[in-house]
């Protein structure tokens, strides 16, 4: 898994520097959402923030005691109420998980 992530991060490096040797910035943008009671590592790692390890935390919380509100995410270890809030707009606990992050270009009118 890891593997394919490199290589995606690999692509997406050269795509990013392509696109700063023209000068333009790029910002990766998230869309769709995870269902926490069904996503695996992999998809769970798709969250901004969100690490493998992370992600194997939430799965086995999850082993223990299914997910019944979003907010209980806090209640994995190395998620406080911070990380949550920045997360809590990709969280669901129903529907399938649809999450994918890309890189998009920063518009000129947002560049500081």
């Amino acid at each position: 898994m890891r593997r394919w992530v490199m290589t995606w991060a690999l692509v997406g490096g050269l795509l990013a520097g392509s696109a700063q040797a023209e000068g333009a910035k790029t910002r990766v943008q998230y869309m769709g959402q995870v269902n926490l009671n069904e996503a695996t590592v992999a998809q769970l790692d798709l969250l901004p923030s969100v690490g493998e390890k992370a992600a194997q935390r939430i799965v086995d919380w999850r082993k223990k005691r299914a997910f019944k509100r979003v907010e209980e995410l806090v209640r994995v270890k190395g998620f406080g109420k911070k990380r949550f809030l920045k997360l809590k707009p990709y969280l669901t606990l129903q529907g399938e998980t649809t999450l994918r992050a890309e890189r998009v270009p920063v518009p000129a009118a947002d560049k500081g």
